[in-house]
């Protein structure tokens, strides 16, 4: 599950083609393939819907494990991190059957995770 760090990075921080994102995400098996994918376009949305600023973090399993049916992601425990604060978020996104295209997200966010919890939950600065 660590891999993911490296797609975002690859994602948001290098410039690459999206051959090059499509061969990494090929490497993962589906069900992570297809978290990462959300996780993608969950930060593309909500930075776009401006409900929160500067997000760039988004995790999918934080206070509880999100499911995975094949086509779809929910979060009902996921943390999204905006500006070094992290909040509590849910979410539901719809993949392609091959898990490498996100097709919607819809989430809600949450509270603020309060930093003196963010260690028992495997969150950071």
């Amino acid at each position: 599950m660590h891999r993911w760090f490296f797609l975002i990075y690859v994602a948001l921080i290098v410039p690459a083609n999206a051959a090059t994102i499509d061969q990494s995400l090929l490497k993962l098996d589906p069900e992570e393939r297809a978290h990462q994918v959300c996780i993608l376009k969950g930060i593309l949305d909500i930075n776009r819907a401006k409900k929160l600023q500067h997000v760039d973090r988004l995790k999918t399993s934080i206070l509880s494990r999100a499911t995975f049916d094949g086509t779809t992601v929910v979060a009902k425990g996921g943390a999204v991190r905006a500006k070094n604060r992290w909040y509590q978020v849910k979410f539901t996104c719809a993949v392609t059957k091959d898990q490498m295209k996100a097709t919607s997200f819809e989430y809600e966010i949450g509270p603020e995770i309060p930093e003196s919890k963010w260690e028992d939950v495997g969150l950071w600065k």
